[in-house]
């Protein structure tokens, strides 16, 4: 449960309900959602809170410190009408500063870096219960470029899916009845390889985010049926963060839920006084 003031509940906005689908893509009625689908959208900790995961997933790397100091190059001094370079012993041929062949990185990465850029848990927090809120706003989830026909966002779909679609066909016809499956042909139209040399260390596409499906079981047979779609993620409620919800710290994403998954939401981050 998440601590709330009770000032962050007065600017909480009315009560919204989306049309909830049956595991054939019909509809069966209005859900409303749960409260935290109603508070206010703040860009500004989705961002950070996107970096702060983002950066600690980041490989630390740093040269080695000694990297073109291993020579015995000195520096002749004045008097020889030559620069003042270190220069190897019996010749001429410079070494150790950074202008020359071979010589030392002139501001090389460090480990003692910092990298990670930290987050406070309740920023955290609030960050991923503003993400989710932006889902529920059409105008957000276009703005991100994501095109669909439902009448409202997010999908809310009956658990019972699940385990009643088991094939990528049918998962695809379902999608297709509520109006959602042309994000994922868009997705898969601009995958494109990636320029430089990227190809040759495992990056070889560039791939774009499609639909978020929010599960509470990502091993059932519609979850398995869906998870190698282009640019779709499937994620269990427990674990849904900033970077599923908002990739890029753009808010926004297109998401389907299943009905055991949003009350598990609503628990995960139920409002308290």
């Amino acid at each position: 449960m998440v601590s709330i003031s009770s000032s962050m509940l007065f600017y909480l906005s009315p009560k919204v309900s989306v049309i909830k689908y049956n595991s054939k893509g019909e509809e069966e009625g209005e859900i409303e959602l749960p409260d935290v689908f109603r508070i206010p959208i703040r860009r500004d900790l989705i961002l950070r809170a996107f970096l702060s995961e983002f950066t600690a997933s980041i490989q630390p790397k740093a040269r080695d410190p000694m990297a073109g100091k291993r020579t015995t190059a000195k520096s002749l001094g004045i008097g020889h009408g030559v620069a003042r370079v270190p220069r190897i012993k019996g010749g001429m041929r410079a070494a150790f500063v950074p202008m020359v062949r071979k010589g030392r990185a002139a501001f090389p990465p460090r480990l003692d870096e910092k990298i990670h850029e930290e987050i406070n848990k309740k920023e955290r927090t609030l960050a991923i219960m503003s993400s989710l809120a932006a889902t529920a706003i059409p105008d957000l989830v276009k703005e991100r470029g994501h095109e669909f026909d439902s009448k409202t966002v997010p999908i809310i779909i009956n658990s019972d899916i699940l385990n009643e679609i088991k094939k990528a066909k049918e998962a695809r016809e379902i999608l297709g009845k509520i109006g959602i499956y042309k994000d994922i042909e868009r997705a898969a139209e601009r995958i494109r390889v990636r320029s430089g040399k990227g190809k040759m260390r495992g990056r070889t596409y560039k791939n774009v985010n499609s639909i978020l499906f929010i599960v509470e079981n990502h091993n059932s047979p519609f979850a398995r049926s869906v998870t190698n779609m282009p640019g779709v993620d499937v994620i269990e409620p427990n674990l849904v963060s900033v970077t599923h919800l908002s990739p890029g710290g753009v808010p926004g994403r297109l998401t389907v839920i299943t009905t055991e998954a949003l009350n598990a939401l609503s628990k995960r981050f139920s409002l308290g006084e």
